[in-house]
């Protein structure tokens, strides 16, 4: 039979404090060692976008036209021509379309056939009434006869006007049956097809001039007052990677919105850009003083989509503390821009994010 060994209980209570008082240094040493053999992290320096700084307000903005117009139908009838399409670019006073108009055809040549009668008997009026006045001043009939003819003279030259003035209108409302572009521009919009009814007061389409646009953003009143040099405010189309762009005007509309307190911001577009229409997001960067702006001056960080991690209802970013090691943060995300995405809330400047999660996630194991 093999021998028993006896252990005392002082012996093993000894023995397990040693281990309990080793295992944190067996621990960090494992760590450690994990941390050494893992890959470097590839990390993204989190620092504000363009132009926004401590100095400097970020504001979201869309691209307009200075000139649109929406053209619409003045009189009723079914579309019979429509030479355009969307996305077409006209000519001024090219034709667009062409409502039927036969019936107006017909009343105005009714309108002219009653002015041809008028005058006829405007031709007979005043004859009699000359022949009126020659028997007159032989006194062959009384002044009451001679009355009636001048009346009915004056009559027939009434009708006359009256008969011109409608066949006039009819004319002009001939003229409303086709549809002539404005201006040159283009066709940005067109929500109507070929025997479509068209109604008065109806959108037949609508046209822009882009040889001039515009950049608008509403502005709170607080930085339109503080906004004192437009010399240095500068606007960017992000989905066009163009940079910092000076405008070619700066005007603050001078009424505000009794409901958001705010006021409309109009940056004029230089003409060179290329491959923008209205529509397009832009983003208005505005100087404002330190000491005025301290206070709502507002930077805006973007990280890479990839780096974001969604878990559950959490959304949040790997980041390096002060020992190199990754940490999950929380975030609160903004608006996305291409492959980047807007952090407004668990991130500072010059925090590093780790750029591939699954990797941050296999050291943190």
């Amino acid at each position: 039979m093999p021998k028993k060994c006896l252990v005392s209980a002082d012996a093993l209570s000894c023995l397990l404090a040693a281990m309990l008082t080793l295992a944190p240094a067996w621990a960090a040493g494992d760590t450690a060692k994990r941390t050494a053999a893992a890959p470097p992290l590839a990390t993204f320096e989190v620092q504000p976008l363009g132009a926004g700084g401590a100095g400097s307000l970020g504001l979201d903005a869309v691209v307009e036209a200075v000139r649109q117009t929406t053209l619409s139908a003045q009189v009723a009838g079914a579309v019979v021509s429509l030479r355009v399409k969307a996305g077409d670019t006209v000519q001024a006073g090219q034709e667009l379309l062409r409502i039927d108009a036969r019936s107006a055809s017909q009343a105005a040549a009714a309108s002219d056939a009653q002015v041809q009668a008028a005058r006829a008997s405007l031709n007979v009026a005043a004859r009699d009434y000359e022949r009126q006045k020659q028997l007159f001043e032989k006194q062959y009939i009384s002044q009451s006869a001679l009355d009636r003819a001048q009346a009915q003279w004056q009559a027939a030259q009434a009708q006359v006007q009256s008969l011109q003035a409608q066949a006039g209108v009819a004319r002009t409302q001939s003229g409303f049956f086709v549809l002539n572009a404005p201006y040159a521009g283009v066709i940005s919009q067109l929500p109507i097809a070929l025997g479509d009814m068209a109604m008065p007061g109806r959108a037949l389409l609508t046209m822009y001039d882009p040889s001039e646009l515009r950049v608008t953003a509403a502005v709170a009143q607080s930085v339109a007052v503080a906004l004192s040099d437009t010399s240095a405010v500068r606007l960017e189309l992000p989905s066009l990677a163009t940079g910092l762009l000076r405008p070619t005007r700066v005007q603050i509309l001078p009424v505000v919105d009794a409901a958001t307190h705010t006021a409309e911001l109009r940056l004029g577009l230089p003409g060179e850009i290329k491959g923008v229409s209205p529509g397009v997001f832009a983003r208005v960067w505005l100087p404002v003083a330190s000491s005025k702006g301290a206070a709502f001056s507002s930077p805006r960080f973007y990280v890479p989509a990839g780096a974001v991690v969604r878990r559950s209802e959490m959304t949040g970013l790997y980041v390096l503390n002060a020992q190199g090691q990754p940490l999950l943060r929380q975030v609160r995300l903004g608006r996305a821009q291409g492959d980047k995405v807007e952090v407004l809330s668990g991130v500072s400047q010059g925090d590093k994010v780790v750029i591939d999660p699954q990797q941050a996630a296999a050291q943190v194991r």
